[in-house]
C-alpha cells in the first residue's frame, strides 16, 4: 500500500539515507522445452519478492527479501541496513498518485491466460519444419517461454509507479550431422508482447533457418585467419556493437573512471558512418521497457552521433558521481539486484549503401551472416567474438562457407575502421549478462563493414 511504501521509506531517511527506493515485484513464468519428439521439462513458476535501496552520498545499501514480510520484518531490515549511518540532511517527500505504465507496451493475449496445449502447438511446429529440412538434421531442440513482470517502484524523490512487462521467445536449435562431425544453427525469435506474437510469426520460417545453419556449417570448411575486411550482415550483427562499445559507455563503467569512452563526450569516437543507439521506448521490442527499474521513463539515447561521443547510459547512484541525469536505462534482472546502468535495444543507425554494394565493394574478405556471442573488457575494449555462419568474399562475390571463425579486436578501433554502412537496418532478440543479473536486451544494425580486423581462424 502508498501508507506501507511511505513508512518504509520515512524510516530510511530519518535513520541517515539522503535517498531511498523500494522495488517491489510480482513474476509468474513459463517454460517449455522440447527435444525433437520428447518434452524434456514443463515448469510454470511465480516468484514476489521486495528490494530496498538506500543512498548516502555516494554510497549505496540494498537489501532484499522474498518472504511475505510484514511491515515490522520490512522496518528492521531498513534498521538494520542503516545502522551504521550517520544522519543526513535529507527529508522525504510525499509520493504522488499512482502513475500506472502498464499500457505502453500493448498486450493483447496474456500467457497466463493460454492452455499450454497452445503454447505446446507453438514448439511442436517448429520441431517439424525443423526436423523435415534435411536427413542430416539429427536433432531438434525448442524451449518455449515467456513471462509477466509486475513491479511497483517508489522512492523518497515522491516517485510513486507501476509497470507490467510480458515477454514472449521461442529459442530454436537445430544439430546437423555427419561423418565429419557435428554443427549447430540457432534462432530466436521475441518480443515484449503476449501470445498474439505468434499471429505474426512465420514459425516454420525460423525452424527451416535454423537447420539451414547447420547444415551449411556441417559443409564448410575451416576459415583462415589474419588481418582482412570484415562485412557484418544486418541483424544480431549488433551484438558485436552491443558487446564491443555498448559495455564500455554504461556507466556503471564511466563513473569508475574505468571505461576506454571515460571523459570523452564530444570527442571523435567513431567513423563519422557510426551513429549508435540505445533505445528501451520502442514498441513491443524484445528489450523494452515503459519505465527503468527506478521508475524513469524509457527513452531514445543517442550515444554516438556521426562518430562524435555524445551521451553515456545513466543510472541514479552513478548519476550522482557523474552530475549528469538518469537516462532512463537503470535495469535489474528481479528483486534480488540493485539497479545499474544497463543496455536496452542497442543499435547501428541506418546508412546509405546497400548490402548488395557493400559486398561488391570487398575484393578479399569475410562476410558474417550470424553472430553467436562473444565477451569484452570495458576497460580495454577488447573483445572475442564466435560466428555462427560466415563466407568468403572473393572478387566481390560470396563464396564458399567457412567455419570456426573469431572476431578479435578492441572496441575503438573496431569503430574507427567502418567505412561503411548499409540501409537495412534490423533488430533481433539475446540476452546480456553483467552484475545486476540476465537480461533481456536487443541489439541490431544494418549491413556494416570494417575496413580491417583480426579473424580467428580454424583448420
Amino acid at each position: 500500500s502508498k501508507a506501507r511504501l511511505e513508512r518504509i521509506l520515512d524510516l530510511a531517511i530519518d535513520s541517515g539515507g539522503d535517498f531511498a527506493e523500494v522495488f517491489c515485484e510480482d513474476s509468474y513464468y513459463s517454460n517449455v522445452l522440447a527435444l525433437t519428439d520428447t518434452v524434456e521439462t514443463s515448469s510454470l513458476g511465480r516468484e514476489a519478492g521486495v528490494g530496498i535501496r538506500i543512498f548516502h552520498g555516494l554510497n549505496s545499501l540494498y537489501g532484499y527479501t522474498n518472504s511475505s514480510a510484514s511491515e515490522r520484518q520490512l522496518l528492521e531490515m531498513v534498521k538494520s541496513m542503516t545502522a551504521m549511518l550517520k544522519r543526513a540532511d535529507a527529508q522525504q517527500v510525499p509520493l504522488s498518485d499512482l502513475v500506472s505504465y502498464g499500457d505502453v507496451h500493448r498486450v493483447l493475449q496474456r500467457p497466463t491466460q493460454v492452455p499450454l496445449a497452445a503454447k505446446m502447438d507453438k514448439v511442436n511446429r517448429a520441431l517439424s519444419a525443423a526436423k523435415g529440412y534435411s536427413p542430416e538434421i539429427a536433432q531438434v531442440s525448442v524451449r518455449y517461454i515467456d513471462m509477466e513482470q509486475t513491479v511497483q517502484i517508489a522512492n523518497s524523490e515522491g516517485l510513486y509507479a507501476d509497470d507490467s512487462r510480458v515477454k514472449t521467445r521461442l529459442h530454436i536449435t537445430a544439430f546437423a550431422q555427419n561423418e565429419n562431425g557435428m554443427q549447430t544453427g540457432y534462432f530466436g525469435p521475441g518480443a515484449m508482447r503476449g501470445f498474439e506474437f505468434y499471429d505474426d510469426l512465420d514459425i516454420e520460417w525460423y525452424a527451416r533457418e535454423s537447420a539451414r545453419i547447420a547444415v551449411t556449417m556441417l559443409h564448410a570448411h575451416g576459415s583462415p585467419g589474419g588481418q582482412m575486411p570484415v562485412v557484418i550482415d544486418n541483424g544480431f550483427g549488433g551484438l558485436l556493437f552491443h558487446e564491443a562499445c555498448g559495455h564500455s559507455l554504461e556507466a556503471s563503467s564511466v563513473a569508475k573512471g574505468t571505461s576506454e569512452f571515460s571523459g570523452k563526450l564530444g570527442q571523435k569516437v567513431a567513423s563519422p558512418l557510426v551513429t549508435l543507439v540505445d533505445d528501451g521506448s520502442l514498441a513491443n521490442e524484445w528489450g523494452s521497457l515503459a519505465i527503468d527499474d527506478e521508475g524513469t521513463p524509457t527513452q531514445r539515447n543517442v550515444l554516438i552521433e556521426d562518430g562524435i561521443l555524445r551521451s553515456y547510459l545513466v543510472d541514479k547512484l552513478n548519476g550522482r558521481r557523474m552530475g549528469m541525469k538518469p537516462t532512463g536505462s537503470a535495469r535489474r534482472k528481479n528483486y534480488r539486484f540493485a539497479p545499474v546502468s544497463r543496455m536496452t535495444n542497442t543499435y547501428i543507425a541506418n546508412g546509405t549503401s546497400t548490402r548488395e554494394q557493400i559486398i561488391a565493394n570487398t575484393e578479399r574478405g569475410l562476410f558474417v551472416k550470424y553472430i553467436n556471442g562473444g565477451s569484452v573488457n570495458p576497460a580495454t575494449g577488447d573483445f572475442n567474438f564466435n560466428a555462427c555462419e560466415s563466407y568468403l568474399i572473393r572478387n566481390g562475390k560470396l563464396a564458399e562457407p567457412v567455419k570456426g571463425v573469431t572476431l578479435i579486436g578492441k572496441g575503438s578501433d573496431i569503430l574507427q575502421q567502418v567505412d561503411m554502412v548499409a540501409n537495412n537496418l534490423e533488430i533481433r532478440q539475446g540476452y546480456c549478462y553483467a552484475a545486476s543479473g540476465a537480461l533481456y536486451i536487443g541489439a541490431g544494425q544494418p549491413t556494416v563493414r570494417v575496413a580491417n580486423m583480426t579473424v580467428g581462424g580454424a583448420k
